[in-house]
């Protein structure tokens, strides 16, 4: 032992006698013994040196035994024995394949099996009851949270000394001796804590130890069986002295037998004359036959594998071992259990069992605790069962909740045995501990049946009716056969399913005679395609039907008097008020819906549904005035019916071209209907008639010598019922069947066995019977069969080509010959859709055609007759065109859309991810960026005017409008839409294209001083809304975010977290998030984000912008209006309708004085300071540009309304000069700029990475550093002169 160790043990004191004499620093001793614990190393090197040294034995013990009254240290002593009877499963996870970790495994166990001995005293027993009963006695007022851990930790104690498992080598003790175990039990017995665990399990305010109190009973009831603990102390019934005797009859019989073969095994001549034979007919393993050199008596046991060495079958091959066997404990342990579990069922039972559910459905269980609930639910109901079934005392568990609690389990207990191989063999043993209640339940139902109480017997049938309804609960005997697995579940689980399943089907089968039909439900799993095509949006219906239509209708409504009934008239609802969809839109959905029930010649619903309908909209008397006559009903109801109505098709998936819907229609598409269908118990048991579900059965009977009886009777009841029921006894005609019935019949004690012999001599007469008729019955002896195998097999083989595909005639055969030749150069998408039609014989399906015509030689093989899905057929690039794409690229690679002016001039049409995909391979570039469209420069280029003349620069002017940017989108657009296919990565490109060119366009209509005060106008409007804390935090978090990037020259995105719930709120609110949008900050990316971010690009001088634009105002300024042009509503209508007419001619005159004074700006700009602040030509440009507001008032105010959803970006000097020339411009296609621009509105509501100030790109291009240098200071004056004006 470490010395450590070795001084702290002996710190604690001394055993002399029967006295112990603790130290004076015993409580600090056992202290430091729970912390050396708590670091010991992954060998539980501590563990083992203080259970070598019985630390336990003679310390701990001793002292809580005779020192109980020390609280402190018997708290500390308790506390330590619990870390010392830890099991070692849970000191190492699991049972360590290392054989080094294993030997200490080993070890650790041994020590906790010595202290398992020392804790069977009714002494130690007896102190731990006193302590838990004095604590129980407290009051939940009084009792402290150490009290409440005392209580845990003796239970705990009791747990782990109980778990611990038996040696062995050391227990080899017969039954009805009492073993370590036992007398554990009588310790536990006498000092009563059996009877405080009763009282922990029933009382109402000590339900939180619920989950305990299971663990330990589960663990006393260990090594006990249901069966023996109901017959202890009582005498043997008739019936199992009948069956005692059989058992002995049987090894009788073989005793008897094995005497009579080693009789005649004795010769009569002595050893050294055995003699050699030669066997006739048997070959060696050349061409002679086998030389026999032992005695004949042994000779009919003579196989070629005598001699041979046995293989060895490999681990994963081996079959499952057994868990261990039960053994019987002493009388009076089994007397002292039998009156607990008496006493446990009466007044504890219901109550656990439902707290315990309770406690698992809500997970506050620990992993893999329902085990101990299903043990519980089979051992308490068996023995409730055997002795003198009361349905009341398992009325909890009695339920189908039970049963879908215990069905649920064991189909996530074969799942993981199926993904968690490792554990495989812990999966399989919860899987049949699950599988024991299921079966318990199912017996303690017949049991009900057999009640003498009515209600009893109804509340039967109800549960009954119930899983014989449900598919679930039927068909799940059929499963757990199917994928039965002998090296992963033991012979122990298959005897359990096997019986099981003849209760079952014996329930079933009972059930279904007293009813003349019985109906339960069905689910089938469906694999449909969706429809090709959309219904056509109008019914297509011939005048003349119509006609006749209206005069069924008309008669209708003229025999009832145009009177509805009541009911009729309060059924009818004409619009949903939960839908989204719009009310006009409903309202033609309601007239539809009358045109609908016109059609169907529903007449008084189709006069409902217009009365109705006439109530909800009454405005333009759409569906009549309130005071119709009858008569003019019946004309708008004719006009209806007559009408060609606009039908809603289905929604078309957003954001998803032709090719994409064309691959959605192919797709697969599941679905699980559930319908009711008529029950036949004989269709049923033809679900068993499956070698997959006949092979466990012949598994089990391979030791029927070691079955019970009544698993010998299921086995050979669920034979009879395939071989003879359904009359499929050549499913059993295999060679390794009958070699198990030749066993049977040859057994000596086959007497015991009359079933098995019986049935064993029906299938072989029948296999002799069958072989006389069929010469190639002992052929298919070597072979498993299927039903079809079966009926072949009996009644005789089809004949090749026998019920195949119709054949195809000469004359069918030359006219498909000659059609194909006719269309196969013919450039039609589908060559077979092509000649179904023209064939002569109608009813050939296109499968037909295409195994034809590869039959015929036409076609090499049926994929060049494939249908062609919508998308690009070429796959492969020529030399010649990637030649071609190399040249295109170099032509256009400085152009602003390369990607789509590859597209337009390629040879070969492909789709645009491919021609990426094909670019980035060939190493033209080097990713996918470099392909997007570029911002038009044109305008940048020529700002100073130089060289252009007066129609360049109006040309000019109009690359930043919506027009022809769009206009090249939507050629774009329509180029996608005709080419063949679509993928996911085109689809990306193009959004992300969209939302560029869509921001850059919006971006170079807009002035900073627009901007700035349309975020004033934002800050004005939530400061009305009471976020004026919100928006402080936001500007403190700018402000400290753009010191911080000052401070360290380093940019990341920086979270901005709410920490109060008012800013919290803010984050959620609309304009909020939209003032963020504006000033730049990024929403989450993905799941993983839950925060807004301010950029990483985003300078500090930006951040302190836009937080300057942040500070809160008194009132919205006026000025705002006057630069966005925008008045009151009212006077912007009434100014719109005015100024709609102005000329072409005042706007040219307008366009050509911008121009002039852009010339002059020029000139003068060459002379002036570069920190000036506004020049003369500014002035003019803000002069003209508000002459020039009343002619663009429309324009202006799509703009301003565009302006909240458009980031803003990049400031650029021409652009600043130019907004007002452009919106100018705009005012002949105010219409459609207007949805342009609402187009790109949507579009850049997802660009949320744009940085918030209108800062140029310039700096790092060094040829535009004259002009953005200056125009960054003037910015910053702006921004400055406009504050003060603010104030």
């Amino acid at each position: 032992m470490n010395c450590e160790l070795l001084a702290t043990c002996s710190a604690l004191g001394y055993l002399e006698g029967d006295t112990y004499h603790k130290e004076a620093d015993c409580l600090e001793s056992v202290k430091d013994l729970i912390r050396y614990l708590r670091h010991e190393d992954d060998t539980r090197d501590v563990r083992q040196q203080l259970g070598a040294g019985q630390i336990v034995q003679n310390d701990l013990l001793p002292i809580i035994i005779q020192h109980g009254q020390d609280k402190a240290l018997f708290d500390a002593c308790i506390r330590l024995m619990v870390n010392l009877t830890q099991p070692a499963m849970l000191c190492f996870g699991k049972v360590p394949d290392d054989p080094v970790f294993r030997c200490h495994f080993l070890q650790v166990t041994s020590h906790l099996q010595a202290c398992k001995e020392a804790f069977a005293s009714e002494r130690v027993f007896g102190i731990l009851s006193e302590t838990l009963y004095d604590l129980l006695q407290l009051d939940w007022e009084q009792r402290q949270e150490e009290d409440n851990l005392l209580i845990e930790r003796i239970l705990l104690l009791v747990r782990n000394v109980l778990h611990v498992p038996a040696d062995p080598c050391e227990e080899m003790k017969v039954d009805d001796d009492a073993s370590v175990h036992d007398r554990l039990l009588w310790a536990i017995h006498m000092s009563g804590f059996d009877d405080l665990v009763k009282f922990l399990a029933s009382a109402q305010s000590e339900q939180q130890w619920s989950m305990h109190v299971l663990e330990i009973i589960s663990l006393m009831f260990r090594d006990q069986t249901p069966e023996a603990l109901v017959s202890a102390g009582q005498a043997r019934s008739a019936e199992e002295k009948h069956k005692d005797s059989q058992e002995l009859e049987a090894l009788r019989q073989r005793e008897q037998a094995a005497k009579r073969s080693r009789t005649f095994q004795r010769g009569t001549r002595h050893s050294r004359f055995g003699g050699s034979y030669v066997v006739q007919g048997l070959k060696s393993i050349g061409d002679k036959d086998v030389i026999y050199h032992r005695n004949l008596h042994n000779f009919k046991n003579y196989t070629h594998d005598i001699g041979k060495a046995v293989r060895r079958v490999p681990k994963k091959n081996r079959r499952a071992q057994e868990c261990k066997d039960q053994r019987r404990s002493a009388l009076n342990v089994r007397l002292f259990l039998r009156e607990f579990c008496m006493d446990f069922l009466e007044n504890c039972y219901n109550r656990l069992m439902y707290l315990v559910k309770e406690s698992l459905i809500r997970e506050q269980a620990q992993q893999h605790d329902e085990t101990y609930y299903l043990w519980a639910l089979s051992f308490f109901m068996a023995f409730n069962r055997g002795n003198g079934f009361r349905a009341d005392l398992v009325s909890e568990t009695m339920s189908i909740r039970a049963f879908h609690f215990i069905e649920r389990n064991i189909t996530n207990y074969y799942e993981m045995i199926l993904t968690d191989r490792k554990e495989a063999t812990s999966w399989s043993r919860r899987m049949h501990l699950a599988l024991k209640a299921y079966q318990e339940l199912l017996l303690t139902v017949n049991e009900m049946d057999r009640s003498q109480d009515e209600s009893i017997r109804q509340s039967s049938n109800v549960i009954k009716s119930n899983i014989f309804y449900l598919m679930e609960y039927r068909e799940i005997f059929l499963t757990l056969l199917r994928k039965y697995d002998e090296t992963r579940q033991p012979q122990s689980y298959l005897k359990d399913l096997v019986e099981s399943t003849h209760l079952f089907m014996r329930m079933l089968e009972r059930f279904c005679k007293g009813r003349k039909s019985l109906m339960v439900q069905r689910k089938k799993v469906r694999r449909k395609r969706s429809e090709s095509k959309k219904k056509t949006s109008a019914v297509e219906t011939s005048p003349e039907a119509l006609e006749e239509i209206f005069k069924v209708v008309e008669e209708e409504l003229k025999a009832s008097g145009f009177q509805l009934s009541e009911s009729l008239t309060e059924s009818i609802v004409p619009f949903d008020a939960t839908s989204e969809t719009p009310l006009e839109e409903q309202r033609t959905e309601a007239m539809v819906r009358v045109q609908d029930a016109l059609l169907a010649r529903l007449g008084p619903e189709a006069l409902g549904l217009l009365r109705a309908a006439r109530e909800v909209w009454p405005e333009g008397d759409v569906f009549g005035s309130a005071d119709v006559e009858p008569e003019e009903e019946l004309e708008l109801l004719k006009q209806i019916l007559r009408a060609n109505l606009p039908r809603s098709s289905p929604p078309e998936p957003v954001g998803e071209d032709e090719d994409d819907a064309a691959e959605l229609e192919e797709e697969e598409l599941e679905s699980v209907q559930v319908s009711e269908k008529e029950f036949n118990f004989l269709d049923f048991i033809k679900r068993f008639a499956n070698p997959g579900i006949v092979h466990p059965y012949l598994l089990l009977l391979k030791t029927y010598s070691k079955n019970s009886p009544h698993t010998n009777h299921c086995i050979a009841r669920m034979l009879h019922r395939l071989a003879v029921d359904l009359k499929m006894d050549a499913l059993l005609f295999q060679l390794s069947v009958f070699n198990l019935f030749n066993k049977i019949l040859s057994d000596p004690a086959a007497a015991a066995y009359t079933e098995l012999v019986t049935f064993a001599k029906y299938v072989l007469k029948r296999f002799f019977s069958v072989a006389a008729q069929n010469n190639k019955a002992y052929v298919e002896l070597l072979f498993w069969k299927n039903v079809g195998a079966v009926r072949e097999m009996t009644e005789g083989y089809s004949k090749d080509g026998e019920g195949k595909k119709p054949t195809w005639t000469e004359e069918e055969e030359e006219e498909l010959r000659r059609l194909y030749e006719e269309h196969r150069h013919s450039e039609v998408p589908d060559i077979v859709e092509t000649l179904l039609p023209l064939l002569s014989n109608s009813t050939r399906t296109r499968r037909q055609v295409v195994t034809q015509l590869v039959h015929m030689g036409v076609v090499v093989n049926a994929k060049e007759l494939k249908k062609q899905k919508k998308g690009t057929r070429i796959v492969l690039w020529t030399e010649e065109q990637e030649q071609e794409l190399e040249m295109l690229f170099e032509e256009y690679k400085e152009s602003d859309d390369v990607l789509g002016n590859i597209l337009k001039k390629l040879t070969a049409k492909r789709s645009r991810a491919r021609v990426v995909d094909k670019l980035l391979s060939m190493g033209l570039v080097s990713e996918r960026r470099e392909l997007y469209k570029k911002r038009s420069r044109g305008a940048h280029g020529k700002s100073s005017g130089k060289g252009m003349t007066e129609e360049e620069f109006l040309e000019s002017l109009t690359q930043g409008f919506p027009d022809e940017p769009v206009d090249r989108d939507d050629e774009d657009e329509g180029e996608e839409d005709e080419s063949e296919e679509s993928e996911e990565g085109e689809d990306e490109e193009q959004e992300r294209e969209k939302s560029q060119n869509g921001g850059r366009r919006s971006q170079s209509l807009h002035s900073p001083v627009e901007r700035r005060a349309d975020v004033g106008s934002m800050v004005y409007a939530l400061q009305q809304e009471g976020m004026s804390g919100p928006m402080l935090w936001l500007q403190n978090c700018l402000n400290k975010t753009a010191m911080d990037r000052e401070d360290d020259d380093v940019s990341q995105p920086v979270p901005l977290v709410p920490l109060t719930e008012a800013n919290e709120e803010a984050m959620d609110n609309k304009s909020f998030k939209k003032l963020l949008r504006k000033l730049g900050m990024r929403p989450p990316a993905n799941e993983q984000e839950t925060f807004w971010r301010i950029p990483a690009k985003i300078s500090a001088s930006q951040l302190r912008s836009a937080a300057a634009a942040l500070s809160p105002r008194e009132e919205e300024p006026k000025g705002d209006e006057e630069q966005n042009g925008s008045g009151s509503p009212n006077r912007e209508s009434q100014e719109e309708e005015e100024e709609e007419e102005v000329s072409g001619e005042q706007r040219a005159q307008a366009l050509r004085a911008l121009l002039l004074a852009r010339k002059k700006k020029h000139h003068t700009s060459e002379h002036a300071a570069p920190v000036s602040d506004f020049t003369p030509t500014d002035d003019t440009d803000s002069t003209i540009e508000r002459s020039q507001e009343k002619t663009s008032t429309k324009r202006s105010r799509v703009l301003d309304d565009d302006e909240d959803n458009v980031p803003v970006s990049d400031f650029n000097p021409v652009e600043d000069t130019d907004s007002t020339i452009e919106r100018s411009q705009e005012k002949t296609s105010t219409k459609r700029s207007r949805s342009r621009v609402l187009d790109d509105d949507e579009d850049n509501e997802e660009d949320s990475t744009t940085a918030v100030d209108m800062e140029t790109n310039g700096d790092a291009d060094s040829d535009r550093e004259d002009i953005s240098a200056p125009v960054k200071r003037r910015r910053k004056m702006v921004l400055i002169d406009e504050e003060e004006d603010e104030d």
